[in-house]
């Protein structure tokens, strides 16, 4: 292993940077931070027509609220198109690559010709040892690499295994277009050379483009990285992820309440382990991170494991932890910017003391928001149509003796709620739901919500008693 491990997270911004992406980027910044090493980020966004600065934002965005930080400042792969051309044209002056001047029309002919014999387009050579003398007049020719006609291009895949590409496959490809601009292939490989890139980490998608990139190295004489590449990630039904399984951007699994770290963990376990350990802490991903221990088969994207799993972490996760990062969130949950609007030191407070009884019940941020709603409503409060059904002209003459006897109450917590209502409960010979349903109803206006003591408790006894006052006037 070199001195020091130098991993990159490299993504093309035509878009959000999207689930699958955002594993990658985990996968390498795990293996960089568990080998004490280092992750640099680079933007390819050599395709000028698809890349925008919108969405080299957006994927900044969504890597720092993951926390996957990156070292030093990220390199744009188009601002690099001179080091690029430079490097095609060395390899032209040491006979590894030339100029080639073939037609549109001629490489079109080559391409129906290896379709009529059933053969994978490819170019034939034609230029590979002719004399640029012989150039048309004024034409600008393209630079194609020399690729090994025999043999064997093996690259040596830390997941996938040796994998072996006979040569006659991978014909002279281009590695600087006649408009000199640099290929993808080409560009790849210069870049991470010169950022010093030891391991590279990325989708299998990239498996055959690995071959090619090995023959780049090879003509200038460079140390091939070493290679891992990870498999693809799919549906719950085994096809490719798309839209509709959840390759949604990552700024959508924020909007839907995931914390950074439960999708972490999730993204983590898909397609790597670690014994039976479904439950992990940042701490522990760096900890158990190899990426040789990646499998090899893909990986099915699972929701409601997900969901389950950012229940967990919500659930283990200290109060406070758990409100700062509530209250970071808020703006981009579907009923958050109103709280966050409402949100004074007061209503901090009530919404700390109240966490204990809603994450016990919620999965996300979002079914938080739905849970703490009753603590911002102004009075007279709205009760849905379940609640109301919980407010009959029996549950109201209930609910006037429990007013009476909290209003007893000297010292207010939710054990002298509790005790109170019990009392009453047994002297009326009420069952205690009997009494706590149509209080939760009263109190939130909802027929679920965290212990009614509690929620009594948190909303004091000014608040609380006005509340059950207004249903029974």
């Amino acid at each position: 292993m070199p001195d020091k491990v130098v991993t990159r997270f490299a993504p093309s911004p035509t878009g959000y940077l999207h689930i699958g992406g955002a594993r990658t980027a985990l996968f390498n910044w795990l293996y960089a931070k568990h080998t004490a090493g280092t992750m640099l980020l680079r933007i390819e966004d050599t395709d000028r027509e698809r890349s925008t600065d919108a969405a080299t934002a957006a994927i900044l965005d969504g890597l720092s609220w993951l926390g996957l930080t990156w070292d030093g400042e990220p390199v744009s792969q188009f601002e690099r198109a001179p080091r690029h051309r430079e490097v095609a044209e060395e390899l032209v002056r040491m006979g590894k690559a030339y100029y080639c001047y073939a037609t549109p029309a001629e490489l079109e002919a080559m391409r129906e010709s290896a379709r009529a014999k059933g053969l994978p387009p490819r170019y034939d050579g034609r230029w590979r040892d002719r004399d640029p003398s012989e150039a048309p007049a004024g034409a600008k020719g393209a630079i194609r690499i020399k690729a090994p006609t025999d043999g064997e291009t093996v690259v040596h895949d830390r997941v996938q295994g040796d994998v072996r590409f006979p040569n006659k496959d991978l014909d002279d490809f281009i590695i600087l277009r006649s408009d000199g601009n640099p290929t993808y292939m080409h560009a790849v490989v210069v870049d991470d050379h010169d950022m010093g890139v030891t391991h590279i980490i990325r989708g299998d998608d990239h498996l055959t483009n690995a071959a090619r990139q090995t023959v780049i190295y090879h003509a200038m004489g460079w140390e091939v990285p070493s290679m891992s590449h990870i498999p693809l990630i799919h549906g719950a039904d085994g096809a490719k992820l798309s839209k509709r399984h959840g390759a949604l951007g990552v700024e959508a699994y924020r909007a839907m309440g995931y914390l950074p770290e439960a999708l972490l963990n999730y993204l983590a376990r898909l397609g790597w382990s670690h014994g039976d350990d479904e439950i992990m802490s940042i701490a522990n991903m760096i900890a158990w991170f190899d990426i040789g221990d990646v499998n090899k088969g893909a990986a099915r994207f699972d929701f409601a494991k997900l969901e389950a799993l950012n229940g967990v972490h919500m659930r283990r996760m200290n109060d406070a932890a758990l409100l700062d990062i509530f209250i970071a969130t808020l703006r981009y949950l579907d009923g958050g910017p109103a709280i966050a609007a409402s949100l004074d030191d007061r209503r901090k407070a009530q919404l700390l003391a109240a966490l204990p009884g809603l994450k016990e019940r919620a999965k996300t941020l979002v079914e938080l928001v739905e849970g703490a709603a009753f603590l911002f409503v102004e009075r007279p409060m709205p009760v849905d149509e379940k609640a109301a059904a919980l407010l009959s002209g029996e549950a109201r003459a209930i609910l006037r003796g429990a007013h009476a006897a909290l209003a007893t109450i000297s010292d207010w917590s939710a054990a002298s709620a509790e005790a109170a209502i019990r009392d009453y409960a047994q002297a009326g010979g009420h069952k205690l739901g009997a009494v706590a349903q149509p209080l939760r109803a009263a109190l939130t206006g909802k027929s679920t919500s965290p212990g009614v003591f509690d929620v009594l408790a948190v909303l004091g006894r000014e608040e609380g008693l006005a509340r059950i006052a207004d249903q029974i006037d």
